[in-house]
């Protein structure tokens, strides 16, 4: 694409633009609605909309605009229709068949796609740059850019993805030394870079070595990442995702791509700062790698003191039934259960009987951002219930039962005490309510890899097993007590 002189010079250009900037201004709207649960399905229909609108429009430009020979133009045709047609049928596909605890996974895998597709956009507008003296040295930064940032995020969300799903290669997989490899494949990569720029004329070999260099630092800067730092991780790859099309965009003059991109950025980058904020740990800590590796595992190398008091469904269904307010806390357990549509049943249920339920949200709790909040929805719970950390934690000693399904470290109160891993991390005050019942699967420990003090605290009982099954056991005694 040349530049916008050349793009207003016709009449199908002029019209381009001014659709790839309508498609621009429905992104910002889109956004600007999803601040919103009641407006956010609205703004995804506005977003979504705007994107339709500017592949079309790519489409058109590109069958009857001038794309070479007329064999060329037949099979770059050919190419856009049959990818547009995979993207749809994948996309449609995970939608519905994804599930609600693989979604983390799947937006590491559309990051990964959209790093790729930015860095290849960038590649190909350097190679087959029409100027006689090579690309501008404006091309040759945005490009670059555009380039080195989404080759790291292709290679960085792809190892993301393979650790949330669980990948046993990469579980294990460890990398000794990682601050001088992270040096390293920096160093090298933005030495290709500055060579891009200064040496046009060998623009191929440094942007192999720019693309190479790059993919590799992707591996070596998200290998060491431990679980509980994902969500800050997939946020920070995807602003990566949106710098890497807005240099796209800027590279090929495309307005769409560039606010697209801004926005993506932007954002991206406003929440993994929210979320590092949210773990009481700066963000350069959290993309160093390693959560944990304190000295003191939960208080001494014994563990804490005492024992896990277990109970039964109807012992819960009685301390719900009989209490004036109750906080549930959901965690990833409670996404790996499928058991969200249970746990609104129950406070349906419990309201229904004159009980006040809240749900106290963490911002870290799941595997990524918003993660409870986007079950919790799906089970059709108000979002007024919804309450956030700094507003529920003022609540919990007025509470009679905080009921916790799936959640671990952000429960721990050796958050509190200094030289454990979770040191620092604010955490939901669960153990101050007056009782406290955990919904848990195994006696297993958390992603900081210690024993939550919770757990053996006076007033916490324990209520082993699948959280679905736990729950509808519950809610039938609580139905039984209530007739």
């Amino acid at each position: 694409m040349g530049t916008l002189e050349q793009t207003l010079s016709t009449p199908l250009g002029v019209v381009e633009w001014f659709v790839y900037l309508l498609a621009a201004v429905m992104f910002v709207i889109g956004l600007h609605l999803m601040n919103s649960p009641k407006t956010a399905r609205r703004g995804n229909l506005i977003s979504a909309a705007g994107m339709v609108m500017a592949c079309v429009m790519a489409f058109i430009v590109l069958f009857v605009g001038e794309a070479g020979n007329g064999f060329q133009h037949g099979i770059a045709v050919a190419l856009l229709i049959a990818g547009i047609a995979i993207g749809a049928i994948v996309g449609v596909w995970s939608a519905k068949k994804v599930k609600m605890t693989d979604m983390p996974q799947l937006v590491s895998v559309f990051n990964t796609v959209g790093g790729g597709a930015a860095a290849l956009v960038a590649l190909n507008d350097i190679l087959n740059s029409e100027e006689a003296a090579g690309p501008g040295i404006v091309v040759l930064i945005t490009a670059g850019l555009g380039i080195m940032i989404g080759s790291v995020t292709f290679t960085g969300s792809l190892v993301a993805a393979g650790k949330l799903q669980g990948v046993k290669f990469l579980r294990k997989l460890t990398l000794p030394a990682k601050g001088v490899w992270n040096i390293a494949f920096i160093v090298l990569t933005i030495a290709a870079f500055v060579m891009l720029c200064v040496q046009p004329s060998n623009a191929v070999l440094w942007c192999i070595l720019t693309t190479v260099f790059a993919l590799a630092y992707g591996l070596v800067f998200v290998i060491p990442i431990g679980g509980a730092d994902m969500p800050v991780v997939i946020s920070v790859l995807n602003a990566c995702t949106g710098t890497a099309v807005a240099m796209s965009g800027l590279a090929i003059n495309n307005i769409a791509l560039i606010v697209a991109g801004a926005l993506v950025g932007a954002a991206g980058v406003t929440l993994s700062l929210a979320m590092s904020k949210a773990m009481n740990r700066p963000l350069m800590s959290v993309l160093a790698g390693g959560f944990g590796g304190g000295s003191d595992a939960a208080g001494s190398a014994e563990g804490p003191e005492g024992t896990m008091k277990e109970t039964t469904a109807d012992d819960v269904a009685v301390q719900l039934v009989y209490a004036d307010k109750v906080i549930f806390v959901p965690g990833f357990g409670l996404a790996q259960a499928q058991a969200q549509r249970e746990l609104a049943d129950l406070g349906e249920l419990l309201k229904g009987h004159g009980v006040e339920v809240e749900y106290a949200i963490h911002p870290v709790a799941g595997r990524m951002p918003g993660h409870m909040n986007v079950l919790l929805a799906e089970a059709n719970v108000p979002y007024e219930e919804l309450v956030d950390l700094d507003d529920i934690n003022p609540q919990f000693p007025s509470a009679n039962v905080a009921l916790v399904v799936g959640a671990n470290d952000v429960t721990n109160p050796a958050a509190r005490r200094p030289g454990t891993p979770v040191s620092g991390m604010p955490i939901l005050d669960v153990d101050k309510a007056q009782n406290v019942v955990v919904m848990k699967r195994g006696r297993g420990k958390g992603y900081a890899g210690i024993e939550n003090e919770l757990y053996f605290k006076d007033n916490t009982q324990m209520l082993f097993g699948d959280a679905k099954a736990g729950l509808q056991a519950v809610i039938a005694a609580v139905k039984e007590l209530i007739n």
